[in-house]
């Protein structure tokens, strides 16, 4: 076959070469009345290639793709070699059945090609991979920012190709810089690797060889336990990497795009999750009321907001002030991402019929005091809660809505009866996430006449239960160091931010809020209601933070939107 200059009509051209000689081998196994398979759609089991060397499936020219009990299936490209034919009087003396079918040569070469995954298929057989604690520590000391991680991945990528230390660098660089997703993409422009860091996605690798690529994923996916030669469609899995007594869960993605496979492994680290309330960074009259609302014997709490703004981290950290020996609490969680000591976690299972209704009935049996449920999603599991929570049980549950004001109208949407929602719920939280600017780097800028003038008549709008003397006494803001074009240090890799902090909206729902409900409120009139209230909203959360030093006011608009009335 000639090859062709053009990339995308060369692979066009392989493939039509390669659809024709399935046609020609289909037509022959046909002809000669045995069974014909495609061995580049088909799976193919690496405990069955184990069966086979290597070397003596290239001399007769076949693969032993499939194995089960007695049963095995083995592709050949001339049933009728006398090798094959050798080979297969082993297996019957074995007492091994075997199923035989024809392949074209195309077809066997692809299928060798996973042979270099057998040696590690033995470090994944339980979707763990062990890595020495002494390696990692050294990779930790070397791979201390992205430009050293995308220089130790150029250096490895030289020569024969070592897939597991590359992934090893991958994964430890990820570690290392704090990132909570790994991104391998592949497009028109070519193969790259990025982080996402405090929740922005970060380059760390352009122009990845196409090899190295496949061959990265291919490794990612075998870890992963999921199909290697299926590349159409898209496939969820995870591994687990065991740092000593720590185990760090990667849950994987792969999605089919037009140029290959795109993945994106999410890291669980648990060291991520295990803060305690006080380092949530709450305002300490934030605190003062979600410290009063746990210690209520009965009730409802939830957190709203979207994927990614901390939600989880919040309520594990409430569930971590109440856990003690004589108190049982139960989780029902989809998937259950972090385990927490003395605490009875399942997950939701759709298959068996384990939902969040089914499992939340199934708890109440169990007698528990304290529920987590992972999300309110319908109306069953929000009547159960509701339920829950009126008779002796304190809640703990998540709602996807854009502000506090925003739950009692969905509850109601979903269909909940509204003589139920007063009662039970006793708090709403709203929460969202902003980058803290970087402590090595951030710039102080004196606050002048205008801006002093604006924070002032803020201030003066906060209910009395916010501290506003640290507020008034600052005499100057913070914001990213730039020097030029370029922002920041490495410490930040040069974003001028270095970590993340909550920012909050707590709406205390007592009987004041029963009219509201009786008559449908809405978002807006509601949250008109909740000012009069005392609430402080999530932007004005962000807004003292910038004031204090914390953040940016151009990190809270970027994630609150517009600023108002400042």
């Amino acid at each position: 076959m000639i090859a062709n200059k053009d990339p995308k009509l060369d692979e066009k051209l392989k493939r039509i070469w390669q659809e024709s000689q399935e046609r020609l081998t289909q037509q022959k196994a046909t002809g000669q009345k045995t069974q014909y398979i495609d061995l580049t759609k088909a799976p193919i089991q690496l405990d069955a290639l184990k069966l086979l060397p290597e070397e003596r499936a290239r001399a007769m020219n076949a693969i032993l793709f499939g194995h089960k009990g007695q049963f095995t299936a083995l592709a050949v490209l001339n049933p009728q070699d006398e090798l094959v034919k050798a080979y297969l009087a082993e297996l019957a003396a074995q007492g091994t059945k075997t199923n035989v079918f024809e392949v074209s040569k195309e077809g066997l070469e692809y299928a060798w090609t996973f042979y270099q995954f057998i040696p590690k298929a033995m470090v994944s057989i339980n979707s763990r991979v062990d890595v020495a604690p002494e390696k990692v520590l050294e990779l930790q000391k070397e791979l201390t920012t992205l430009e050293k991680v995308k220089e130790a991945l150029t250096k490895i990528m030289v020569g024969e190709i070592a897939t597991g230390e590359i992934l090893n660098i991958i994964l430890a660089g990820a570690l290392t810089n704090r990132a909570s997703d790994v991104h391998l993409e592949t497009d028109e422009q070519g193969d790259r690797l990025r982080y996402r860091i405090d929740g922005e996605l970060q380059i760390v690798m352009n122009g990845i060889p196409k090899e190295v690529y496949r061959l990265v994923v291919s490794r990612i996916k075998l870890l992963s336990n999921l199909r290697l030669n299926v590349s159409n469609v898209s496939q969820d899995g995870r591994f687990t990497i065991a740092l000593g007594d720590l185990q760090i869960e990667l849950r994987v993605a792969v999605a089919p795009s037009e140029f290959g496979e795109a993945i994106v492994m999410r890291i669980l680290d648990p060291r991520a999750i295990n803060i305690t309330l006080p380092q949530l960074g709450l305002r300490p009259d934030d605190l003062a009321i979600i410290e009063e609302e746990l210690r209520a014997p009965n009730g409802m709490i939830l957190n709203t907001g979207p994927t990614g703004s901390g939600k989880t981290t919040t309520l594990y950290a409430f569930l971590r002030t109440l856990a003690t020996p004589d108190i049982k609490i139960i989780t029902i969680e989809d998937p259950i991402e972090y385990h927490l000591n003395g605490i009875e976690q399942t997950q939701v299972d759709n298959k068996a019929g384990y939902t969040f209704a089914n499992g939340l009935r199934s708890m109440m049996r169990q007698d528990p005091d304290i529920i987590l449920v992972g999300e309110i999603r319908d109306l069953e599991t929000v009547d159960i809660a509701l339920q829950a929570a009126l008779t002796g049980h304190l809640v703990f549950s998540t709602l996807h809505t854009n502000s506090s004001s925003g739950v009692i109208p969905r509850m109601l949407d979903l269909g909940a009866q509204q003589v139920s929602i007063g009662p039970a719920l006793n708090l709403v939280i709203a929460q969202r996430l902003v980058r803290k600017l970087c402590e090595k780097c951030k710039t102080p800028k004196p606050i002048d006449a205008d801006l002093k003038a604006k924070i002032t008549k803020f201030l003066a709008r906060m209910p009395e239960r916010v501290d506003k003397k640290p507020y008034e006494a600052i005499t100057e803001i913070y914001e990213p160091k730039k020097e030029g074009d370029k922002t920041g240090c490495e410490n930040c890799h040069f974003t001028g931010y270095r970590g993340r902090n909550g920012i909050f909206e707590l709406l205390r729902v007592g009987d004041d809020f029963e009219p509201m409900i009786a008559k449908h409120a809405g978002d807006g009139e509601i949250k008109e209601f909740s000012r009069q209230q005392g609430i402080v909203f999530l932007q004005e959360d962000g807004i003292l933070r910038a004031i204090s030093g914390q953040t940016s006011f151009e990190e809270v608009e970027s994630v609150t939107g517009p600023l108002k009335d400042f």
